[in-house]
């Protein structure tokens, strides 16, 4: 009986078709295990750093956990929905506060949303043209995203002071930005800034895939720049700012370190959102089952409302399709 060539597959002994080589288990591994191998230490830190934490801050809400309890937080009494309750009476102190703090947050995410696609949106239709500099510019428009979030913050912290910070001087007044009802649009003019460059990166390579064809022809029949943005680049931007708008909401509404850094412990009334207010209960008044009932509650709210967005966009597009 003559041996198989290399690489060629054994012949049936009956002379019949040849027949497949059985895979050894190391070759079954590599070839149908390695993806999930290598998405393993993901999965690992995804469950470490965030499922873990996730489900301990839920089981935190039902216990009575203050800094009576923090050394062993375990054996704190179960406080049932008491915590949730507290924090929907709206009627009591706690529950105004957090109400007062979510009215704020959703003003301040409106406006800085808003703000930043406006300028991102208007920043990559400029960037669309030919002209000498237009590399230097995008570089600039881009350095507020490329720049770590502390620093950024501290250096407008420092250019809101008061005394000697550099908006004043140009302005020339004495205002408080930092404390009292400036203090909101200090955190949403802080916000914008470093927001509004991603919307600009995103707006941007989503303008790449219109076709030029189409400015042309509506150029020919007479369509002027405001109507060619209106009749051509929105409606094919569409799908970019379906999912641009969801980002930035959830990046806005939660925002911890800005009015951190501008701020630090305990912000304005004015600026208090709800993601410094939280932090304040547990770690100020060191009611940490009332921060993380509220932290839930923050958490079932975000996933109504994207749940909700998701499903009138999707709506939408179909009914844009069919």
């Amino acid at each position: 009986m003559k041996a198989p060539a290399a690489g060629e597959a054994p012949s049936s002994p009956a002379g019949g078709p040849p027949r497949r080589r059985r895979l050894r288990i190391p070759d079954r591994i590599r070839r149908g295990g390695l993806p999930y191998l290598l998405l393993l230490p993901a999965l690992v830190l995804e469950l470490v750093i965030h499922l873990v934490p996730m489900v301990v801050g839920i089981v935190m809400a039902f216990k009575e956990l203050t800094q009576f309890y923090i050394r062993d937080w375990g054996n704190a009494p179960w406080a049932g929905l008491e915590n949730f309750r507290l924090a929907v009476d709206f009627d009591a102190p706690i529950g105004a506060d957090l109400l007062h703090s979510f009215w704020v947050t959703c003003s301040f995410t409106v406006l800085a949303v808003g703000f930043s696609w406006l300028f991102g949106v208007s920043a990559a239709i400029l960037m669309q043209e030919n002209f000498r500099g237009r590399g230097v510019l995008r570089a600039v428009f881009l350095t507020p995203y490329a720049l770590p979030a502390y620093a950024a913050v501290i250096t407008w912290a420092f250019m809101f002071q008061r005394d000697n910070g550099l908006v004043n001087s140009v302005l020339g007044g004495d205002s408080f930005w930092l404390i009292g009802d400036n203090s909101f649009w200090a955190l949403t003019i802080v916000a914008v800034w470093k927001t509004w460059p991603f919307a600009f990166l995103m707006l941007m390579a989503g303008l790449q895939n219109i076709p030029k064809e189409l400015y042309e022809a509506a150029a020919i029949d007479g369509a002027g720049i405001w109507q060619q943005i209106r009749r051509i680049t929105l409606p094919s931007l569409a799908p970019v700012n379906q999912v641009l708008v969801l980002v930035l909401f959830l990046w806005t509404f939660n925002d911890f370190n800005t009015p951190f850094l501008l701020f630090g412990k305990g912000a304005p009334e004015a600026a208090d959102l709800v993601s410094i207010h939280i932090y304040d209960s547990s770690f100020i008044t060191w009611n940490f089952g009332s921060g993380s009932a509220m932290s839930v509650l923050l958490l079932l709210f975000l996933l109504l409302v994207t749940a909700v967005y998701l499903l009138f966009t999707s709506r939408g597009r179909r009914g844009a399709d069919a």
